[in-house]
């Protein structure tokens, strides 16, 4: 038996260590097309920014491969996969076999259709060679345009606001985080962002870029024209399916997988960002990108490559972050639909907090600059418990525990498994 991962963050990793935990004898090979040892992706505007060295950006100990036995193929891209023969091809003109594959390549920018967006000092920010080669031309009084104002934008933002760059944000949506807040929430925290000097341009989009040597002129749908030395594309990442195009592994916009992470081929797993999955709120199949979830998909690919019966139960949308002190956690549906309800307090200066409710159940919320009991509500949306009595008290920036009823408390204590489906 050969167990071979493509790629090297967090789904790929949850796999080796469910693969270890059942089979410790027979062989892993990890192939990545990036020479490093696995990082936590998130870190990289830190990185940027000057907060976090490399070292600390460590995902697992750096004997990680050698105590599980894994053998590395870094710096060295898998082009495509041959179902039948169970081999995969690499760019080195050399192959591999499997008897059990994970496909685990994660995402890739999304490149939108800008003319002159192939040009140079033109960026994308998903690796940590993103954040090396930004760093490396980020010095104080020069100026970027980043087109974006979702997770990725806003952080390569942040981080090239505390290099000293002035920094402008492009973004098609009427308000930043278009994602994960609704139009209150983003408010407060765009707001926050224009007091640290980040500029918005939002409801707009860039058309054209225009190159004079290293100067940037940006046209943008509005009509008007930004400079800059050079440009940031954090438009969003789309799955980077392109290994197993053409084969017969079945695909939507990304690879379509079962409850067990399996695809329609026998013994090829897909987890991570890649990965098409069950969402438990949306009632559908699609991709969710978050580390916490590819991370479990591995462990349940993992398990299930090594002969064990593991099912993922499904996921959901759960957020985490921080931009120059402000705090926000969001998890699920952040936008009531026809069948739920939504409630809003602001306690507090720069604090938004809101829930949604959909047949007594918690099935979303926002909390800014009050995150440090979110795990709680995330705990009710996971164990479906009936909220309905309890409104106002998921609206205090105080929230803990003993704000629950006894049988909801006990119920939380216990951590009750549920099945979504």
């Amino acid at each position: 038996m050969r167990y071979v991962i493509i790629g090297n963050s967090a789904a790929a990793v949850g796999a080796v260590e469910s693969i270890r935990k059942y089979d410790t004898r027979n062989p892993i090979l990890m192939i990545s097309d990036e020479p490093y040892h696995t990082y936590s992706r998130p870190l990289i505007s830190y990185y940027l920014a000057g907060s976090k060295e490399e070292a600390g950006m460590l995902y697992r100990p750096k004997n990680f491969y050698q105590v599980n036995g894994v053998e590395t193929l870094f710096g060295t891209k898998a082009l495509t996969v041959d179902t039948a023969r169970k081999e995969v091809y690499l760019d080195n003109g050399e192959k591999v076999s499997f008897d059990r594959l994970l496909v685990a390549t994660g995402g890739k920018p999304f490149i939108p259709p800008i003319e002159g967006a192939a040009g140079e000092n033109i960026y994308s920010f998903i690796k940590l060679d993103d954040a090396k080669k930004l760093k490396e031309i980020a010095q104080p009084g020069k100026k970027a345009v980043v087109v974006g104002g979702g997770l990725i934008g806003l952080k390569v933002a942040e981080g090239l606001l505390k290099r000293g760059v002035k920094v402008s944000v492009v973004d098609l949506a009427p308000q930043v985080l278009s994602s994960i807040l609704d139009s209150a929430g983003a408010q407060v925290v765009q707001k926050h962002l224009e007091k640290q000097g980040m500029e918005f341009h939002l409801g707009t989009t860039a058309k054209t870029i225009q190159s004079f040597g290293p100067r940037k002129i940006v046209g943008l749908a509005s009509g008007m024209e930004l400079t800059a030395d050079f440009m940031v594309l954090a438009v969003g990442v789309v799955p980077n399916i392109e290994i197993v195009e053409g084969t017969d592994i079945k695909v939507n916009r990304g690879i379509i997988t079962d409850d067990h992470m399996r695809t329609s081929v026998a013994d090829i797993y897909a987890a991570g960002d890649v990965a098409e999955n069950y969402d438990v709120l949306l009632q559908q199949q699609r991709v969710i990108p978050i580390l916490p979830n590819a991370y479990e998909q591995g462990q349940v690919a993992g398990a299930n490559m090594a002969g064990r019966e593991a099912v993922y139960p499904g996921g959901f949308a759960k957020n985490a972050i921080s931009f120059f002190g402000l705090s926000l956690v969001t998890a699920g549906l952040v936008k009531a639909t026809e069948d739920s309800e939504e409630y809003v307090a602001q306690p507090g200066e720069n604090q938004y907090l809101k829930i949604v409710i959909r047949d007594g159940r918690l099935v979303g919320f926002i909390r800014i600059n009050a995150v440090d009991r979110a795990g709680i509500l995330t705990g009710l949306m996971v164990q479906q418990l009936d909220v309905s009595r309890l409104i106002s008290r998921l609206l205090t920036p105080e929230l803990g525990l003993i704000d629950l009823p006894d049988d909801i408390r006990r119920s939380r204590l216990q951590g009750g498994a549920v099945q979504w489906r």
